[in-house]
């Protein structure tokens, strides 16, 4: 009959502290847990669907490595010990905590729990965007979502610094070692104008009218940009801007716009929400075009991420 552990020196040392690590597994606990319920070692291995002897071995063989006695077993139905009321309660908040941890993770995996940053050209948000992040969030609620505005070389920088998981860009990306994106849409461009500039009069604006006119455009650097595009195409016709101020994003851009300061050229979609102080109009003939694209990392592995992309997919098919 074994009534507690055998005597002989104590040792809280570091030898000893690294054979009970490397002795006591998270079955050593589940064992010790469905004991200490059933108080019984039979119903207890039917419980763990293992016989009953080596489960007895198991227990005993933890108490030894412990230097404890969990388990008084001189009477019927078993007692725990004071040390193994303890170690039951720690055993449960252990084995709790591990279920926890492996759920988590199941859920990161299947995409379902973690965040996703988005950093998007504002213009995107006139149009696709918002479709796409409610249907995201319908699917997979408990993803936290984070949304930054920026222009297309910020976008580039951004993935590769990994500060963003995905991007809305306008243009699309040259970097085609490091991401992977996807054509969305080829807009037609139009001009914003106050609506006390000459030009406001017109239903459309000829290509030449835009000649030597004062401009608000983005920034040029970091490249890609969208001002590029535009005096690119601009400059096949023989239209020439003169770049008067610089915006850092839309809505900048369009106080600009209302105030007098210049003209600047808007994706068509944006033209379809009215703007105080801002008429747009169609270019004519329409030779000035802004691609979308949506871009990501090559190596990313994030399954938030390839959830997200699969809804942009099944938008962008259903709009095709």
């Amino acid at each position: 009959m074994r009534t507690g552990v055998p005597a002989g020196p104590q040792s809280d040392g570091n030898n000893n502290a690294t054979t009970t690590e490397a002795r006591l597994e998270l079955r050593h606990l589940r064992y010790f847990r469905a004991v200490a319920e059933e108080l019984s070692f039979t119903r207890a291995a039917d419980r763990l669907c293992i016989a009953q002897p080596p489960l007895s071995q198991q227990i005993r063989q933890l108490e030894d490595d412990l230097g404890v006695q969990l388990i008084e077993r001189t009477e019927r139905p078993l007692r725990l010990t004071d040390a193994g009321k303890h170690f039951l309660r720690r055993s449960t908040e252990i084995l709790s905590s591990v279920q926890s941890a492996v759920d988590e993770v199941r859920r990161v995996g299947r995409g379902m729990t973690g965040t996703l940053s988005i950093g998007f050209a504002g213009s995107a948000m006139y149009n696709f965007l918002p479709d796409i992040v409610n249907a995201y969030r319908d699917l997979y609620p408990e993803i936290a979502l984070t949304f930054d505005e920026m222009l297309a070389g910020q976008i580039e920088e951004a993935l590769e610094a990994r500060r963003i998981d995905v991007g809305f860009s306008r243009p699309g990306i040259d970097a085609p070692d490091k991401v992977q994106q996807r054509l969305l849409l080829e807009e037609p461009l139009v001009v914003a104008v106050s609506e006390r500039h000459p030009l406001s009069a017109r239903s459309s604006v000829p290509v030449q009218a835009l000649n030597e006119q004062d401009a608000i455009l983005y920034p040029r650097y970091p490249k890609p940009s969208l001002t590029d595009l535009v005096l690119e195409q601009l400059e096949r016709a023989a239209v020439r801007l003169n770049l008067v101020q610089e915006a850092g994003n839309l809505q900048t851009a369009m106080g600009l716009v209302a105030a007098g300061v210049g003209i600047t050229f808007v994706p068509a979609s944006v033209a379809q929400h009215r703007r105080s102080g801002v008429r747009f109009l169609p270019v004519d003939p329409q030779i000035l075009f802004s691609p979308m694209t949506v871009v990501w990392l090559k190596d990313s592995t994030s399954a938030a991420l390839r959830n997200f992309l699969a809804i942009v997919e099944n938008h962008s098919a259903s709009i095709a």
